[in-house]
């Protein structure tokens, strides 16, 4: 959607008479996108007007080409600041302008990171010219119509306020690719943007660049299906093996008869925790767009979103536009009819009814994932529902399914079974289950070799796990039952145990899975789910107790203040389903580990009995205990 659509001479008026941020405001209103925030609202009324200064020097520019404000990418919550669109020796052009108000940066050793000052705090954000350099490739990239009518998207950065003294920051050589493909231009080089500018646009284009960018089929290009195709062959990380092969050859043949097709189709695959999932969605994202066809992956964590991504891209700048591929649930409030030929959803147990950061967008996520899509696929797993928000079940995708006329597939050849994870022991989560009393197990023992230890000291467990930290594949993690003190202030505690154990809730929540230093910090649910670690350290809270012979929940325990996956228990209901989510949380977390979970529990009585329940399972051996 583009909020502003105008000419270079109606933009110059606009910006230099000081209407512009107030017709912006106006714009968002009456389009339905909501008032802008002041900040917003105080860069337009700042950085516009020096742009219309901009063009103003350089009369070679045509007072009739197009321009174009605050265009959000399709499926993306970016917007692109600033677009001016026309040709130049018969060649059709857009120039992209990513603005900042920075007045000084720091380079960092992150690539196409820096650190700047933003509402008053430091943070590390990427570089302004890799950030336009990824706009103009995801609209080149995903843009059918961009690229058939041969419209060459060009970006740069315009930093008007930047302090020449921090110069060097900016411009370093680290850097370099970024600014190679996408100039920054700084507080004294107005001219030198306004001659970038004139270099690529000088009169009006015969086309209607920005209706075919705002309106152009949505389609990967060759480049970008050789890209994907290249870099899933041959990784290792996301093989497929026996019945996963299975599931994917079943769903990539229905999705090659179905897919030229005008009619509908809705595939649903049922796994438990490490059977799979992930790995057929994202070989099946990669063999639909090495065969020409729109897809994206869904999911909406944004930790195994972040995981995924880097394993894929490995950081290379070239195709950095990749990220691209991968989108949060919400994204599809607004997305017309079957805009894309395959949406694949991971972790569709975690679909909510509303979107937003407020929950105040959408009617139905799993409505608007079917609706957008010819061909929808949900990976699930119910039993890992986890807060009181999710809504992702077989019935009710089958329920919108029907209503948008979309066909159902859902047979043995989409249930997976085998677990890959723990030490491929289906034993181990049916011991889960019984532990946990989500149900009882049969006839499974768990006489493998896989490493599940009790601890009675959690500084103990903590410093046995590091030993097995070698290669950045162990994490401690815990429910969600302490304060998050060290969210806004990085020099407090969060988690008191015994034995003088502290520790403080994980920083980020995309990064925790693979930063360097996230071992000393504890995850919780939102950081770890979706995603594996060779060894896991599990701390159970009170929420999980043992008393009068039963495993019970306390969702009072639960710290929720900060956490909102249990909020508003009245009925009878809804102490069920908070009941089911803390039983549900925790066998997502004891479920992480490939080689070993070791476990601390809170309550004394919960740690005698679940090592009493590890005997009994492991079929006479004896539990390895501190």
């Amino acid at each position: 959607m583009i909020v502003y659509l105008g000419t270079k001479k109606s933009f110059m008026r606009d910006a230099t008479n000081g209407v512009i941020a107030g017709k912006l405001d106006e714009l968002f209103i009456s389009l339905g996108i909501g008032k802008e925030s002041d900040p917003e609202y105080k860069s337009w009324a700042a950085s516009l007007p020096r742009l219309g200064l901009v063009l103003a020097y350089n009369s070679s520019i045509d007072n009739d080409v197009a321009v174009a404000l605050e265009y959000q990418i399709p499926l993306t919550s970016k917007r692109v600041d600033f677009m001016i669109g026309g040709s130049n020796e018969d060649k059709d052009n857009v120039v992209i302008v990513e603005l900042k108000q920075w007045t000084e940066c720091k380079a960092t050793d992150k690539e196409n990171v820096v650190s700047t000052f933003i509402n008053h705090s430091e943070k590390e954000v990427v570089h302004p010219s890799q950030q336009a350099y990824s706009y103009a490739k995801l609209i080149e990239n995903f843009n059918e119509d961009v690229r058939n009518e041969k419209i060459n998207m060009i970006p740069c950065a315009y930093l008007h306020n930047f302090e020449e003294k921090y110069k060097s920051q900016i411009l370093d050589p680290r850097y370099k690719e970024a600014l190679d493909d996408a100039p920054v231009f700084l507080q004294k080089d107005s001219e030198k943007l306004s001659d970038f500018i004139a270099k690529y646009i000088s009169k009006p284009s015969k086309k209607n660049l920005f209706d075919i960018i705002e309106n152009g089929k949505l389609k990967p290009s060759k480049s970008l299906q050789d890209s994907i195709g290249s870099l899933m062959n041959g990784n290792k990380e996301f093989e497929m093996i026996d019945e996963q092969q299975v599931a994917y050859a079943t769903i990539l043949k229905l999705v090659e008869k179905s897919i030229d097709s005008e009619e509908k189709h809705t595939i649903i695959v049922q796994g438990g925790a490490g059977t799979g999932k992930s790995v057929i969605a994202l070989n099946l994202l990669a063999k639909i767009i090495n065969n020409g066809y729109s897809c994206v992956y869904v999911t909406k964590n944004i930790a195994p979103r972040y995981t995924f991504q880097n394993n894929l891209i490995k950081g290379k700048h070239s195709i950095s536009f990749l990220k691209g591929l991968f989108k949060g649930s919400g994204s599809f409030v607004d997305v017309k009819d079957n805009v894309f030929d395959c949406i694949l959803t991971d972790e569709a147990h975690r679909l909510r009814r509303y979107s937003g950061l407020f929950g105040n967008l959408g009617e139905n996520q799993v409505k608007e994932i079917i609706k957008a899509s010819k061909i929808s696929v949900f990976f699930i797993d119910e039993d890992q529902r986890v807060t009181m928000s999710d809504i992702g079940t077989v019935e009710e995708i089958k329920k919108q399914a029907a209503a948008l006329g979309s066909k159902v597939h859902c047979g043995n050849s989409l249930h997976l079974v085998s677990q890959f994870r723990c030490n491929g022991s289906n034993g181990y989560i049916a011991f889960l289950d019984d532990f946990l009393g989500i149900s009882k197990a049969a006839s499974y023992t768990m006489n493998i070799d896989y490493d599940l230890r009790v601890f009675d000291d959690p500084c103990k467990m903590r410093e046995e796990l590091r030993k097995y930290n070698v290669n950045n594949k162990a994490r401690m993690i815990a429910g969600y039952c302490y304060p998050w003190n060290s969210k806004n202030d990085k020099t407090q505690i969060d988690i008191c145990l015994s034995n003088g154990f502290k520790a403080q809730w994980n920083f980020t929540t995309e990064s925790f899975a693979t930063d360097l230093k996230s071992f000393e910090q504890v995850g919780c649910i939102h950081s770890t789910q979706g995603l594996e670690f060779e060894y896991v350290g599990i701390i159970i809270g009170k929420d999980l107790q043992y008393k009068d012979g039963k495993v019970i929940t306390d969702y009072h325990e639960r710290y929720l203040k900060t956490d909102k996956s249990i909020i508003n228990v009245r009925t009878p209901e809804d102490k069920a389903f908070a009941d089911m989510v803390i039983r549900n949380t925790y066998k997502t977390l004891l479920s992480r580990g490939l080689k070993g979970c070791f476990v601390y529990c809170e309550d004394d009585a919960l740690r005698k009995y679940l090592k009493e329940t590890i005997n009994n399972f492991r079929a006479g051996e004896k539990v390895m205990s501190d």
